[in-house]
């Protein structure tokens, strides 16, 4: 007689949302700004980029950290756990969970970061380089630069006593953090995750060390136009910073207390390229089992697939890559698919990326619109025939289930579908 005990699995639906982003430091605004086509770079202010070969990004402005952090707390705290207890607090807000009356310990946040604390790397050892090696390390050092920090500092201000980790994969990160949250929701083993990521990667180091790769755009004299996705004369990513914010939790959950719920997640799917440390893999070989086997875990097929938010980077190789990826998936029909490059706006966020483009994707089905993408005036010839991406301005139309992609350094795949909420 089996031992195997048999598992039901739960449905797991999108009640709040949070975000802080290049374009705005709520949801509203970053929304507002992505429909409108809002370029989010400028020049870099956050330290002197004079001498850098990139000199602009797309930075969070007008963010004080005294709005979520108290005055003696804050010289405790990275950037990344600024932006993390921000739009944390948003989407907590935004559910309209009351958490004086739920069990708090069915309630657990995993939270992605590429690096997590690197201004305050940056800030220690060059203070150790200037001392001549004299070793005064600030106490808050190590606690500061941890990349899981931010997941437990989230559960601290709220007291969740749930599941609580960190997903470190690149700039797969907080996707990553999202598919963990929705297994271990099915499985039962939590009610509520609040599940995203944050980064605060404006640094000397982080230029200077995307610079050192070729993998960051140089067109300092045109920064606003910079990030210009599936463009035959794209040059690199624009850096970004910030944080997104879900709140998912089971069905049943949501329904018992009456949530609003924007949207259900139907499909997760993984891969690795196992190909090399930071290109992917030709001809997408990597992406393709990603995106299969999200469609594979909602029961959906290709054709049922109305928008994409493509991870859609800038970058020479990886655009390519995945549009040559996406189209072994969907074939021709791609062409009749609303994809679009939301990076060309907000710049990459690299650990967070995952969760502000998921957030993109429950409001494009909210608002039945896929936001544009924006700077691209002639596509690249080599990218497959007949492929059109929303362009310029954002677009009105039917869409039921939408496909976000996420990838990372390392070879790390992910792919989410999402679906309007059809009822209990």
């Amino acid at each position: 007689m089996s031992s195997e005990r048999m598992v039901k699995l739960r449905r797991v639906v999108v009640s709040g949302l949070g975000a802080v982003t290049p374009l705005g430091n709520r949801v509203a605004e970053s929304w507002t700004a992505a429909l409108a086509g809002t370029s989010g770079a400028g020049r870099i202010s956050h330290f002197d980029a004079t001498n850098f070969k990139t000199r602009f990004a797309c930075e969070v402005k007008n963010f004080d950290p005294r709005d979520y952090v108290e005055e003696k707390e804050i010289k405790k705290l990275d950037p990344c756990c600024y932006y993390s207890l921000a739009a944390s607090a948003e989407a907590l807000r935004d559910s309209g969970l009351d958490l004086a009356h739920c069990d708090r310990t069915r309630i657990g946040v995993i939270w992605g970061s590429g690096v997590g604390g690197l201004a305050t790397i940056d800030d220690q050892l060059c203070s150790y380089a200037a001392r001549r090696g004299n070793p005064r390390f600030s106490p808050f050092f190590i606690t500061k630069l941890l990349a899981n920090m931010s997941a437990g500092l989230i559960a601290i201000k709220h007291g969740l006593q749930g599941i609580n980790f960190a997903t470190v994969s690149a700039c797969a990160s907080s996707a990553h953090a999202i598919t963990d949250a929705v297994t271990y929701l099915r499985l039962g083993r939590a009610d509520v995750i609040v599940a995203g990521g944050a980064e605060a990667g404006i640094t000397e180091s982080g230029v200077g060390g995307f610079n050192a790769m070729k993998a960051l755009s140089e067109r300092n004299d045109d920064a606003l136009r910079a990030s210009r996705p599936f463009a035959a004369d794209r040059d690199g990513f624009v850096i970004g910073e910030g944080a997104g914010a879900l709140i998912l939790e089971t069905l049943e959950h949501a329904l018992a207390r009456g949530a609003r719920i924007y949207a259900e997640i139907i499909g997760t799917g993984f891969s690795a390229d196992a190909y090399h440390m930071t290109a992917p893999h030709p001809d997408g070989a990597g992406i393709k089992l990603a995106v299969n086997d999200a469609l594979r875990d909602a029961g959906a097929t290709p054709d049922t697939i109305d928008h994409i938010n493509a991870h859609a980077t800038s970058t020479l190789q990886g655009d390519l890559c995945e549009l040559n990826a996406l189209q072994g998936v969907f074939g021709a029909r791609l062409a009749q698919i609303a994809v679009s490059a939301t990076k060309s706006m907000t710049g990459h966020l690299l650990g967070a990326a995952g969760a502000v483009e998921t957030i993109f994707c429950v409001l494009a089905l909210r608002d039945q619109i896929a936001p544009p993408t924006i700077n691209t005036e002639e596509l690249d010839p080599a990218l497959p025939t007949g492929f059109v991406p929303i362009l310029g301005r954002a677009q009105a139309r039917p869409i039921k289930r939408v496909l976000n992609n996420n990838f990372g350094f390392g070879g790390h795949n992910v792919a989410l579908i999402l679906e309007t909420f059809n009822g209990a």
